[in-house]
Order: structure tokens, then C-alpha cells, then sequence
């Protein structure tokens, strides 16, 4: 049995944080044949209304984020990946298909302003903690080669090799990114405002409804994460 453990440390930070986890099994990411063709084109003009003002900084999914984002260390130029996918849609060079999973859980990100990650399962190794860096642990990016460091003070999900996202959720590690091959998933969501608690639900379970009716993918019971409920336990 594996665990996603938030540290204490990210609670001093970021006291009123809920993330919410699933898994899934069994996944096949070639079977595509419910996945409306127009799903990320109907997203990406869903996103708009989250980014009507400019600049983009200004509405408030966005300037919550971007005010979280001041309060720990990060590489320069770093955003939340809600918002670089907000920025594309509101300029009207929306988020592309990549592949079966990444386009239904990319469409729940649009459509809710929420970031989602999904990495493989078996791809991890030992528990995943969300926590703040010590400075100095390796990270490669998707789609790079050259290996990265954190910062003293970045927030980071690690596992017990490397960093896995580095920057909270800027970006996702090259190693547990979701493949064609991919079998098994852990999904996570974060909310950073609290006012949103409904919205954040709304976007977990249109998660678990798409991935069903488009993949035939189930994903286990929703579980948040917050400051009095701070373990996720899975198994591979």
C-alpha cells in the first residue's frame, strides 16, 4: 500500500488547500470511440468565461493562483497550469487532442478552472508527498531531457526518487506521465479557494462521469484532502 501524505509544512503555507484524489485501474488509452469529437473544442470555449477581464491576471481563478504562487519559492515565469490552459483558450489557441485521457481530463480542467494531474500508478515510487522542498532535488519535465533542481522552498509533490510536479502544479515529471501504456491512475485536483468548495466537487464528478461514459475507465470514490483529513492510501 502506497500514500499521498500532505506535510506539515505545506499546511503553515496553505491552511485552507483541499485537493481532491481518485484512482483508476485497468485503463486502456486507445479506446476513443465515445469521446466526442468535439469535447476540448466545446472546452476550450467553456474556459472563456473564467478569463472575461484583461489582462488575464485580474480574474479572480487566476489571481488567487498567481497570489499563492507569491507566498513560496518558484522558478521564474512559473504558473499554475489552470491558468496557461485558461491563457490559450482566452486567446483563441485552445488546448489541442493529445490522447483519450489527457483530452477528457483536460476538458474537466477548461470547463471547471481547475488543475488536474494524472500520473501513472505504477510508475511511482513509494508514497507521494505534497511538501516544500529542501532545495536541490531532481525533476525532469515533460518533454525535456535536462534534469532541473527545486528551490529551498518551493512546494513540490515528491515521491520517494524525485520531484513529480514541480512548482505545486506548474508542471508534471516526464517519469509518471500518463502514456499510451498506461494501465493505472492517480488523479489529483487542487481548490485554493474556499468559496469554490462546490465548483471543486462538481469538477471531481464530471471527472468520474466522463472517464465512464467516454472510456469505460471507473475512478474510485472521491476523497478530499485538507487540513484534518492529510493521507490517501492506494495500492498498485
Amino acid at each position: 500500500m502506497q500514500k499521498i501524505i500532505i506535510d506539515q509544512e505545506f499546511w503553515d503555507i496553505f491552511p485552507d488547500v483541499e485537493i481532491a484524489v481518485m484512482t483508476a485501474k485497468g485503463v486502456d488509452n486507445h479506446n476513443d470511440a465515445n469521446v466526442p469529437n468535439d469535447l476540448i473544442q466545446h472546452a476550450n470555449e467553456v474556459a472563456k468565461k473564467w478569463v472575461p477581464d484583461d489582462p488575464i491576471s485580474v480574474n479572480p481563478v487566476v489571481k488567487a493562483w498567481r497570489d499563492a504562487y507569491r507566498k513560496f519559492k518558484t522558478k521564474k515565469g512559473a504558473r499554475n497550469a489552470v491558468e496557461n490552459l485558461l491563457k490559450r483558450a482566452k486567446n483563441d489557441k485552445g488546448v489541442g487532442n493529445i490522447n483519450p485521457i489527457v483530452d477528457v481530463y483536460n476538458s474537466v480542467s477548461l470547463e471547471y478552472a481547475f488543475p488536474i494531474a494524472a500520473e501513472d500508478l505504477d510508475k511511482i515510487a513509494g508514497d507521494v508527498h505534497l511538501t516544500v522542498a529542501k532545495g536541490g532535488e531532481n525533476f525532469t519535465p515533460i518533454g525535456e531531457d535536462e534534469v532541473e533542481e527545486a528551490l529551498p522552498g518551493e512546494v513540490v509533490y515528491r515521491d520517494d526518487k524525485d520531484i513529480i510536479s514541480r512548482c505545486w502544479a506548474w508542471r508534471d515529471s516526464a517519469r509518471v506521465a500518463d502514456t499510451d501504456s498506461t494501465k493505472n491512475l492517480l488523479f489529483y485536483m487542487e481548490n485554493i479557494q474556499p468559496d469554490r468548495k462546490a465548483d471543486h466537487l462538481a469538477a471531481a464528478e464530471a471527472l468520474k462521469t466522463r472517464f465512464h461514459d467516454y472510456l469505460n475507465i471507473d475512478i474510485n470514490d472521491i476523497t478530499m484532502l485538507n487540513k484534518d483529513n492529510r493521507e490517501f492510501v492506494f495500492a498498485k
